[in-house]
């Protein structure tokens, strides 16, 4: 699943970030409910964990504000208050579940399943595509032009991130973070290395590249 996770505290970010990411999901993070609403709104993702004391916005806000603007994602809240009153709050806001800090890691990824088992099946996102280019979810398989493209675990992870921003040009150190999890400048050169190696599987032998550089940017993936 594509996640996004909001939480001011940095050290439960990174850990709810890695725990997510060893499951295999696609993880976003912000700090506070501002930027998480423009977030939302302008990526599709699967689930939100949505913490309730944030700055700007807080999560109690941005659920209410999401699902005005039509925003589907399954939003799990995330609180330090445990009242009968504070968990009613929160799922008439638009949360679909509510989960009471501190927590364990076990229940949260527990609940994260339950929630994505909600899903309507015909809706389940299996395949992402862009161009002759399909990446598939389930299989662990790329595909262009219909040949087959054999990918590490790493490779995987950086083009289902770019297939899910295409259009966009993503800065190393966003593809760093979200695909690495670390978010320092100076290793920003293993993002170079390793979409030369997806260059090199998925561009090669082709007319028209998908992969973009944007030179003093980043990268991006767009459809020839």
């Amino acid at each position: 699943m594509h996640i996004l996770v909001v939480e001011d505290e940095t050290r439960l970010t990174k850990l709810i970030k890695r725990a997510l990411e060893q499951e295999r999901h696609v993880v976003d993070v912000t700090h506070d409910g501002g930027t998480a609403y423009t977030m939302a709104t302008e990526t599709r993702y699967d689930l939100i964990i949505l913490d309730v004391m944030l700055p700007e916005m807080d999560g109690l806000e941005v659920c209410r504000e999401l699902r005005r603007e039509g925003v589907d994602s399954r939003i799990l809240m995330l609180t330090a208050r445990g009242a009968t009153e504070d968990r009613v709050s929160g799922l008439d806001s638009g949360a679909d579940d509510y989960l009471v800090k501190p927590f364990s890691f076990a229940e949260l990824l527990a609940r994260v399943r339950a929630l994505s088992r909600r899903e309507v099946a015909p809706e389940a996102e299996e395949e992402l595509k862009v161009g002759d280019l399909v990446l598939d979810l389930s299989r662990h398989e790329a595909r262009r032009a219909g040949r087959s493209i054999e990918l590490t675990a790493k490779e995987f992870s950086l083009l289902e991130y770019l297939m899910r921003n295409s259009g966009r040009v993503l800065t190393r150190s966003q593809i760093l973070d979200h695909v690495w999890g670390y978010d320092f400048e100076s290793l920003t050169n293993v993002v170079d290395i390793y979409v030369h190696y997806l260059r090199n599987k998925i561009d090669k032998g082709f007319s028209k590249p998908l992969i973009k550089t944007v030179r003093g940017v980043g990268y991006g993936l767009k459809e020839a």
